[in-house]
């Protein structure tokens, strides 16, 4: 990994830039050298995950990678894997194609063979959200919070579903979903963001925070302008991506595209 010249508002980043493709091998190498040093810790923290179209290369990537492995070691891996998704939408059904459980149940549990319960998401589909929202924040916190924190960057700076306005003390809530991310998100829903629900459950910036080292991964123009703000803002409830500033362990993920 090379490092970035430095930018005022990250002066601990690791940036690497590449082509897209070249980017998501070089991230899914890292990540599969964090699940080795995984296996050799006695109580390993579990992993935090992302969901959108930017992981899916990013999944495949470290897929093929995991399975290759020796059998005995891919099923170690197996037996101790526990990840928590940042976010799913309330009132989407597991089984619905455009939850997020039924995103990481394609991208990372079946072809891993992992359990429900070992890739865990906010039960967006409770009778009551709020306490579900609760509950999910306190077993993130039972469990020590996240090792590696893998995140997506929206293109009004949200990371998982905060949402601007937003402060770095946020905890895992009930959000209200903006008509930029309904938008962003409309090619899960066939392409129209009145199909996207309207609120969902999300990590706070502050279980984000607490992560041992975050790993933000931005591709594509759309993303650009965006970025460029998280490189040269200060920390604001306008961006709450930002507050990633305060982190000593960010590692930026971004292909020539997303840095024009």
């Amino acid at each position: 990994m090379t490092a970035a010249a430095a930018v005022p508002a990250f002066p601990h980043q690791l940036m690497r830039r590449q082509e897209a493709a070249e980017l998501m091998e070089a991230c899914s190498a890292l990540l599969e050298l964090r699940l080795l040093q995984r296996l050799e810790q006695a109580q390993p923290r579990p992993m935090g995950l992302a969901t959108g179209r930017t992981m899916e290369p990013l999944y495949a990537a470290l897929v093929q990678r995991l399975q290759a492995w020796p059998a005995t070691k891919l099923e170690a891996l197996r037996a101790g894997w526990l990840s928590f998704n940042l976010d799913e939408y309330i009132g989407l059904p597991g089984a619905d194609q455009a939850s997020y459980r039924n995103y990481m149940d394609v991208q990372l549990g079946q072809p891993l063979g992992l359990s429900p319960a070992q890739v865990r998401l906010p039960d967006g589909s409770a009778d009551n959200p709020r306490v579900a929202a609760d509950a999910y924040g306190a077993e993130v916190a039972g469990s020590g919070g996240a090792g590696f924190q893998l995140l997506g960057l929206g293109s009004n700076g949200h990371v998982g579903f905060n949402e601007p306005p937003c402060d770095a003390d946020a905890r895992c809530r009930v959000v209200d979903l903006s008509p930029a991310t309904r938008q962003q998100n409309a090619g899960f829903f066939g392409g129209d963001p009145e199909r996207v629900p309207v609120q969902a459950i999300t990590l706070g910036v502050k279980e984000i925070l607490q992560a041992e080292e975050i790993h933000l991964v931005v591709t594509g123009v759309a993303k650009a302008a965006v970025l460029q703000r998280l490189l040269n803002e200060p920390p604001s409830v306008d961006l709450p991506a930002s507050w990633l500033q305060r982190h000593p362990q960010v590692w930026i993920w971004a292909d020539g595209a997303a840095l024009s």
